[in-house]
């Protein structure tokens, strides 16, 4: 395991969390809680949910299990979030607690066991599940806004009919080593 693995790590997590913020400025304040139907989860529950994985799994990182005692991850998928100040609090207080704990860690502590649901991982391999876990949920955030914002949506990503002059601009610099995520997260401090 290379040293970059950590800093990799977290650079991934805050482009995540930038493609949630970026959805979220897009969309109203009703547009936050609208449901496809029933059975479907609205961006601020999906917000919800993530608060709860994120404080039970990153809390006490190395010394307890993930699925705490106190989280109850039945009641994350309630829809009772009230105003987008609750939501960008719960969104906050979740993503501070899991980059403390990766801002924490070093490469020694990578190999190291811990348990979520009293299954063992090691270090590595805890971040990678949530390397896929979090995504997964940020990409449902980016298609509900990209549904409930319609024509009005704003891409996150290479927006359609621009490929290849993004690839051309990439391709017209000389070969060299950087983060996927610099570009986006270097612009955000601008």
């Amino acid at each position: 395991m290379t040293s970059d693995y950590l800093e990799s790590a977290r650079k991934q997590f805050e482009y995540y969390k930038l493609l949630g913020e970026k959805t979220f400025s897009q969309v109203s304040d009703e547009q936050l809680f609208w449901q496809y139907n029933e059975a479907s989860n609205s961006i601020a529950t999906i917000v919800k949910h993530l608060w709860g994985n994120m404080l039970s799994r990153w809390t006490d990182f190395l010394t307890t299990d993930g699925e705490k005692e106190w989280r109850d991850r039945e009641a994350e998928f309630d829809n009772d979030i009230a105003t987008r100040e609750e939501l960008l609090t719960k969104w906050n207080q979740g993503w501070d607690c899991l980059l403390n704990a990766i801002g924490s860690l070093t490469n020694e502590d990578l190999e190291k066991e811990i348990y979520i649901r009293n299954m063992g991982h090691t270090v590595t391999e805890a971040i990678n599940r949530q390397l896929a876990h979090y995504p997964y949920h940020i990409g449902q955030i980016v298609f509900i806004g990209k549904m409930v914002c319609d024509d009005n949506w704003t891409s996150l990503s290479i927006p359609r009919g621009n490929s290849s002059t993004y690839n051309a601009g990439k391709f017209a610099k000389p070969r060299h080593k950087e983060h996927f995520t610099n570009e986006f997260l270097n612009t955000r401090s601008e």
